[in-house]
């Protein structure tokens, strides 16, 4: 059971909301333009600010799901909080390489997000006020967003003590990191897009 739950938590993690959404509201494919990240963050440089908010809700909501399914309904089925952790884990790996999308995909700030609120809402909080406070300082979501990650298993840890809730979270914050490294690159350069900036021209391969 906890392998098919993981498996499930993969699949619903594989959906692209950004392309799904972009495309039913007519809007070019998020991975044409910006950073060519599909999420919410590259979206919103397509100027449309709905499409933006739907691709954060349900990105959002692919990680909590799942989670929230298995805690509050595993029980019976032998699924507990290990089984939690490693569905959070497989649906954020399916939205960095989503396999309903050429196994490529976003950088998962607001999955994660949907896993930690799942796995802990008090952790989720803190987190997204973490990414809050450091996006509303700096203008830089890429920035808030490593931010946030790395502060999140030091929190489980440091409030609620070492578990499955905390390797999650360290996983999560290890790929969160790496799939920002184009993102590091630029925040040293100066040459990062800010929260809201208009859309530039396609990148180069290697930074999608």
């Amino acid at each position: 059971m906890p392998l098919i739950a993981t498996l499930l938590g993969y699949l619903i993690g594989s959906i692209s909301f950004a392309v799904v959404v972009s495309r039913l509201m007519g809007l070019e494919d998020p991975r044409a333009y910006g950073s060519g990240n599909p999420g919410a963050t590259n979206v919103l440089r397509s100027g449309n600010k709905t499409a933006a908010l739907l691709t954060l809700l349900l990105d959002a909501l692919k990680g909590f799901v799942p989670v929230w399914a298995v805690v509050a309904f595993g029980g019976p089925h032998g699924l507990d909080a290990g089984a939690a952790a490693m569905v959070g884990v497989a649906a954020f790996l399916g939205h960095l390489w989503p396999v309903f999308f050429g196994f490529k995909g976003g950088k998962g700030v607001a999955t994660g997000a949907g896993v930690l609120m799942g796995l802990n809402p008090i952790l989720g909080m803190a987190a997204l006020l973490s990414w809050a406070i450091v996006a509303y300082f700096s203008r830089y979501s890429s920035l808030a967003a490593i931010v946030a990650a790395v502060f999140a298993p030091f929190y489980q840890w440091l409030i609620w003590g070492f578990g499955p809730a905390t390797c999650a979270c360290a996983v999560i914050a290890v790929l969160l990191v790496w799939r920002h490294r184009a993102n590091i690159r630029k925040l040293l350069d100066g040459t990062e897009s800010k929260l809201g900036q208009k859309a530039a021209p396609p990148p180069q391969p290697d930074e999608r």
